[in-house]
């Protein structure tokens, strides 16, 4: 495996890179569960069945003169630089991405750090034009991603907040906005839906339903604002009585009123 591991960093050298597909950096490290060399703790976690602890690793190879030595920044042999970013506390190599170690997460985060604030309540590392202006779940990070089902905490690719406070991986709500706009957990609208409220206000009015349903009513509750209404039966959509939203389910069958039959 240790052959194959610098195989892969050879190919990312010829590449213009080093390491594996998922860090640039000049160093093995040898798994302390194993005692394997792989580039990173996800190529070791993809081919071995356990995981690799980051925080016990306490050696590392050189890719160059492939001395194993304490884990460091530099070789302390051939003076290779491991890595442009190293923490010594999560052993992560990489090239500089403005990362930063956050003791509340208990992992680093790709920064800038200042542009970033670490919420108590949601225990994640935020951008700072959601501070105070976000809706705090305890511990959310710590839930799996609902679309995908891989962890989010720990994820290298970056968490969305939805207006619902639930989180998804960002590449998981680009693509879930191809097929929907609520959120998979509590089907809340995942984004502001007001111009398209709207758009079907419109549609809705140019849009008379035949004379046997004019007089119809249906019981809605709201997914946006959970409220309950009574509201006109119309095929294209039910808007909520309270906070006009379409993003309604219908709470019971339809009927016509007596004084209208």
């Amino acid at each position: 495996m240790a052959a194959s591991a610098r195989e892969d960093g050879a190919r990312g050298q010829k590449q213009g890179r080093r390491g594996c597909e998922h860090y640039d950096r000049g160093c093995l490290l040898k798994a302390p569960c194993c005692d394997k060399l792989y580039t990173c703790r996800l190529c070791h976690d993809s081919n071995e069945d356990h995981q690799l602890d980051r925080f016990k690793v306490k050696e590392v190879q050189c890719i160059n003169c492939e001395k194993i030595q304490h884990a460091q920044q530099t070789c302390e042999e051939c003076s290779t630089l491991f890595g442009e970013y190293y923490c010594s506390i999560c052993h992560l190599f990489d090239k500089d991405k403005k990362q930063y170690h956050c003791e509340s997460c208990g992992i680093c985060r790709i920064g800038p750090k200042e542009d970033f604030f670490h919420c108590l309540k949601c225990n994640l590392c935020l951008a700072m034009n959601l501070q105070g202006k976000h809706k705090c779940i305890e511990n959310v990070s710590r839930q799996n991603c609902p679309i995908c089902l891989e962890d989010i905490h720990t994820s290298r690719v970056v968490a969305h907040v939805l207006p619902c406070g639930h989180l998804l991986h960002r590449t998981c709500y680009e693509e879930m906005l191809k097929e929907g706009y609520r959120c998979p957990l509590c089907m809340h609208s995942a984004l502001d839906m007001t111009r398209y409220w709207r758009q079907l206000d419109d549609e809705v009015a140019q849009t008379p339903m035949p004379s046997e349903y004019q007089n119809m009513t249906v019981d809605i509750l709201c997914n946006d604002c959970n409220g309950r209404s009574t509201v006109q039966f119309h095929i294209l959509g039910m808007k909520c009585n309270i906070c006009e939203s379409y993003n309604t389910a219908q709470a019971g069958g339809c009927r016509i009123s007596l004084d209208q039959q």
